[in-house]
């Protein structure tokens, strides 16, 4: 089965690599979104499995949009380490992270894998 994803960070260069990145490796990128309007009305109209989420969208905070998304599973992305956004973290309802580094369908996977 495809993974379906909607890709949400300020960084259009971001977007694209990961969009190519994740489509090479069997990941559907249905939508991308740079700010949390954009990615709202794309997971509203997409519902997709999984919803990467940057943990700063330029003046917006990806943890508050994770907050606002009931319908798929979140998982925080970001080019900061687990470390530096772990208190962030424990209080989010996203249900992983992933460094922009070692973002991969493999690591989407595991992550998901993970959910009850």
């Amino acid at each position: 089965m495809t993974i379906r994803c909607v890709i949400v960070d300020d960084s259009e260069r971001f977007r694209v690599g990961a969009r190519r990145l994740l489509t090479a490796q069997g990941i559907s990128v249905v939508a991308d979104a740079a700010n949390s309007q954009q990615a709202l009305r794309a997971v509203q109209e997409q519902t997709p499995d999984v919803v990467l989420v940057d943990v700063g969208l330029g003046d917006e905070s990806g943890f508050d949009l994770a907050a606002l998304i009931d319908t798929s599973p979140v998982i925080m992305v970001s080019a900061f380490s687990a470390e530096e956004v772990a208190d962030l973290l424990a209080d989010s309802k996203a249900i992983g992270f992933l460094p922009k580094e070692h973002l991969s369908a493999a690591a989407i996977r595991c992550l998901l894998t993970r959910l009850p």
